[in-house]
């Protein structure tokens, strides 16, 4: 299981991303200062359940208390402290709202996406290396582990039959079928 909570920025080293992008303020809801924002984790009640939002500003990240939050549809409503009317509300759409890691539910054998980038591949059954997780491309029905390889860049379904197992620590363990990394992008 992984968590489509996702930032853009690269890791330093084996340094993790104490901030994960996990959706976006679209739109004001009602007058009295609630926001409606997309969610960007696997589900909407993620982002509801959270108890803060961070902004990224010039001085670093500015937390957002969460009065309250529910899922409508796809969507989260949330009212935040301090943002009391339709113009405050106003203010922060389009804003991209981020949850602190340690915010963030993630079950046991459970990973961030962003952690995959950077990764190693491996082959599960020879150890051979196979490429590096490049990014993740989270717009499908499953996500597509997007990887440099010595081929040029290939793209992995994250499905069981090909994915074995993801350590986030360590590599990505993959037992691809013939011909899927060889020749690039162009064979998925």
């Amino acid at each position: 299981m992984c968590y489509t909570c996702y930032t853009d920025g690269k890791k330093d080293g084996n340094m993790k991303h104490q901030f994960l992008e996990c959706g976006k303020i679209i739109n004001t809801h009602g007058f009295r200062g609630a926001v409606k924002l997309e969610s960007w984790c696997d589900t909407p009640g993620v982002l509801a359940g959270l108890p803060r939002y961070y902004l990224q500003t010039a001085g670093g990240m500015q937390p957002l208390t969460v009065a309250h939050a529910s899922v409508f549809r796809e969507f989260v409503i949330a009212e935040l402290e301090g943002v009391a009317d339709e113009d405050a509300a106003n203010r922060l759409r389009g804003k991209t709202v981020y949850a602190a890691r340690d915010d963030l539910p993630l079950p046991s054998g459970g990973y961030f996406l962003v952690d995959v980038v950077g990764l190693p591949v491996r082959h599960a059954d020879t150890g051979e290396s196979l490429g590096t997780v490049v990014r993740v491309d989270t717009r499908g029905k499953n996500n597509l582990f997007v990887l440099e390889t010595p081929n040029g860049e290939a793209l992995l379904p994250d499905v069981p039959q090909f994915v074995i197992r993801v350590d986030v620590e360590g590599a990505v363990w993959v037992r691809p079928i013939p011909g899927l990394l060889d020749g690039g992008a162009e064979n998925v």
